[in-house]
């Protein structure tokens, strides 16, 4: 845990206002350490570093995450509410067979911790359509999982053989025109989800980081919410890159929010 706090610290003295915490499996970490230390440990031991605004994790795997990982972002301030953590498919033998370790109602349990202790927490997710051996009646499980949850975001792909993995050489590979298929079909559920999810900010004054200007409209810059939405405004990069600034959400798209500085001394 030292290491990675001087780590911060220095990032805090050369400037820098948010963080990320970045691993393939982020919550195993420190399950080899002696003496045994959580990731929710080292959550709340970054907390309090001057500077530092934002910290934000990626990615969790449903096989560690942990109710007191939840507690620790609700606690801990300067931690967004904002969960990655891929499902991959909706299907419990699907599942099996791809060896990820837990259920479709594991997953639900999930997502049920996280939004009775932090209600607007921002979730995505990955998903994968067309694993070999996947049947229409297992993909209907990975849409009635999206249904259920409402990600503010979900990372799709259809499957592909990977070099060197058993899958690979299975003989039960989807036909490409069926994996096409079933991916438009989660990405409209996807897309309306996400579009729901940025309704539900239009109204709200919300603290967004400033990270730079809009890369295709001048005059305007971009940010974060603290659950992780994209929102433009009007503004000048020299006033107020790397301030967080309170805007108020006036329009809503799939991925993003657009909204107006609420004003000039709105930065904290």
């Amino acid at each position: 845990m030292e290491s990675v706090r001087r780590e911060v610290v220095q990032l805090a003295k050369d400037g820098f206002k948010e963080v990320t915490l970045l691993g393939q499996n982020i919550d195993a970490w420190g399950r080899d350490l002696v003496p045994r230390r959580t990731f929710a440990d080292l959550l709340r031991y970054l907390g309090d570093i001057d500077g530092i605004d934002r910290i934000r994790f990626l990615t969790s795997h449903p096989r560690y995450i942990s109710k007191d990982l939840i507690r620790a972002v609700k606690e801990t301030q300067v931690v967004c509410e904002q969960f990655h953590i891929p499902f991959q498919s909706g299907d419990d033998e699907v599942l099996r067979r791809m060896e990820r370790g837990y259920t479709h109602a594991r997953y639900l349990q999930i997502v049920d911790d996280i939004r009775s202790e932090i209600p607007d927490a921002g979730i995505s997710a990955d998903a994968i359509v067309g694993f070999p051996g996947e049947q229409d009646f297992q993909f209907e499980r990975t849409l009635e999982l999206c249904k259920a949850v409402r990600f503010d975001m979900v990372n799709t792909a259809s499957y592909s053989p990977r070099p060197s993995t058993p899958a690979a050489k299975w003989a039960c590979q989807v036909p490409e025109k069926v994996k096409q298929e079933r991916l438009q079909r989660l990405n409209e559920v996807v897309y309306e989800h996400s579009l729901h999810r940025s309704r539900q900010l239009v109204g709200r004054v919300m603290d967004v980081l400033v990270e730079g200007p809009h890369t295709k409209r001048p005059g305007q810059l971009r940010g974060r919410t603290r659950c992780g939405r994209l929102c433009y405004f009007d503004g000048r990069v020299s006033d107020w890159l790397g301030k967080l600034v309170q805007i108020h959400i006036t329009d809503a798209f799939n991925f993003s929010v657009v909204g107006q500085l609420v004003s000039q001394d709105s930065f904290l």
